[in-house]
């Protein structure tokens, strides 16, 4: 496929998707006699793959080493799976964290809930209320 039905098909811009070709974070492309990319169905899920590990926190640099890693084929597996479990570990973290904010956030909507059909300020419960 052309790099428009690419983007098409992924949800990526064509500006994206030469980006991530710029940062050589796009392996196995190949070019047709014209020299036009020519793509396929593995660079869809790839294109997912990328965009997650952004989303989770990933540096292009961590990107750019895993898909060094994955050009050099099957003798890398081992280090592609200890990036990736070094990576889920910090989402973990910061999940765990963001539970942790989120939990905070319910207390304080539900210590305004009850301000506002009391009419009067709740008790604090060791929690500083503003």
């Amino acid at each position: 496929m052309r790099i428009g039905e690419l983007a098409s098909r992924s949800g990526r811009s064509v500006h994206t998707i030469r980006w991530y070709e710029a940062q050589s974070l796009i392996p196995g492309v190949v070019r047709d006699g014209g020299g036009r990319r020519v793509y396929n169905v593995q660079h869809l899920g790839w294109l997912e793959l990328l965009d997650r590990l952004r989303r989770t926190g990933m540096s292009i640099r961590q990107m750019r080493e895993y898909t060094a890693l994955v050009r050099q084929g099957s003798a890398t597996l081992a280090q592609r799976r200890e990036i990736l479990r070094a990576h889920r570990k910090r989402v973990k973290a910061r999940l765990a964290d963001l539970a942790g904010s989120l939990r905070l956030i319910d207390q304080k909507i539900n210590f305004y809930a009850r301000w506002l059909s009391s009419g009067q300020r709740p008790k604090l419960s060791g929690i500083r209320h503003k």
